[in-house]
């Protein structure tokens, strides 16, 4: 079991409630996910009731309460992605993976999920992996594509 630490993080923002966001990024950003442990500590040491931190963490989409992959894959399932094979880039991905969209892999290494749009139709489909986006992507592409981030 890994032992939580936040306090440098915690330590990093002076002050109260407006930092909440900026320390729970810097928290999912470390261990890929919001631990309990970090939010009760991130709570105690920074005066704000955990309720208040919970309700943060569950509002915003880009907080996670479990795990994710270090490496988050995103299908766009978007009308021009869906027309242009993103379901068979899904099934690809998931098979090469061996874990469903909406899961993590068991080395944690990634994760896949679908998402409505990521404003890219011109190079429909489109796959991002991270921040890197790439296009007009075909079910054969998908090997190499996962191997850039083993």
């Amino acid at each position: 079991m890994e032992i939580i630490k936040v306090d440098d993080i915690i330590a990093k923002y002076k002050g109260g409630t407006e930092n909440i966001i900026p320390v729970l990024q810097d928290i999912q950003e470390r261990y890929y996910y919001l631990p309990k442990d970090a939010l009760i500590r991130a709570a105690d040491e920074m005066a704000v009731p955990l309720s208040r931190v919970y309700s943060i963490a569950t509002f915003y989409n880009a907080f996670s309460l479990i795990p994710k992959g270090r490496n988050k894959i995103k299908v766009c399932l978007g009308t021009t992605c869906y027309v242009r094979g993103a379901e068979g880039l899904m099934r690809q991905l998931e098979n090469n993976l061996h874990v469903k969209t909406g899961n993590t892999t068991e080395d944690y290494k990634f994760s896949i999920e679908s998402v409505h749009c990521l404003g890219c139709c011109s190079i429909a489909p489109v796959v991002m992996v991270n921040r890197k986006s790439f296009g007009r992507v075909k079910e054969d592409d998908i090997k190499g594509i996962i191997a850039k981030f083993k």
